[in-house]
């Protein structure tokens, strides 16, 4: 008998939402942490900020039979003036990051588009973020990105602004074009 190695299993059912339960915030942090701390050595011990005190922490979750299983994604957004938000800390799990299939429900059940392609998680949570910001009376939403994912914002709708060192890193200041974030439902 010839047993031949396979791939991991990843569901491609998601649900991008915002973090409420104390299992997908615990998914949530520690998504951040391995992302920011132990892959990228952005931070040392966490990446936690003031910016978590009043932060909106979103996530892309899979799902298994319905249910939310794995925090695979985590974005926050907080609003730093009145009606200007920001979006930092997006991150998605090394495993699903060239994503290419995802479940025709996933546009149902997150009212938002499908991204195709490498970067489809990520796509969706920068998607969630805005349009949950708009929801909430965001007339501008900002995000400091890492310069080798400058390109991939600009493919969905956001101008360079400047650009910026941060954390020892060079980072490009956008800026969301906000007629491409329709204002989301505030229940997921």
């Amino acid at each position: 008998m010839i047993i031949e190695p396979f791939s991991a299993y990843h569901p491609a059912d998601f649900i991008f939402k915002i973090a409420r339960t104390p299992d997908e915030l615990r998914g949530y942090w520690q998504l951040r942490e391995e992302v920011f701390c132990t892959e990228q050595h952005v931070f040392e011990e966490h990446d936690r900020d003031l910016f978590d005190d009043t932060g909106i922490p979103i996530i892309c979750a899979t799902l298994i039979a319905g249910m939310v299983d794995e925090v695979v994604g985590a974005v926050r957004i907080d609003e730093r003036t009145p009606r200007h938000w920001y979006g930092s800390r997006l991150c998605v799990s090394a495993g699903y990051r060239r994503l290419l299939e995802l479940s025709p429900g996933v546009s149902l059940r997150n009212h938002q588009p499908v991204y195709r392609g490498f970067g489809a998680l990520g796509a969706g949570l920068i998607y969630k973020a805005v349009s949950t910001a708009a929801a909430l009376g965001c007339d501008r939403f900002l995000a400091n990105v890492q310069e080798q994912n400058a390109r991939f914002f600009q493919r969905l709708g956001w101008d360079v602004l400047d650009e910026r060192l941060l954390f020892g890193r060079k980072h490009i200041h956008m800026a969301a074009r906000l007629e491409r974030y329709p204002a989301a439902a505030l229940v997921a």
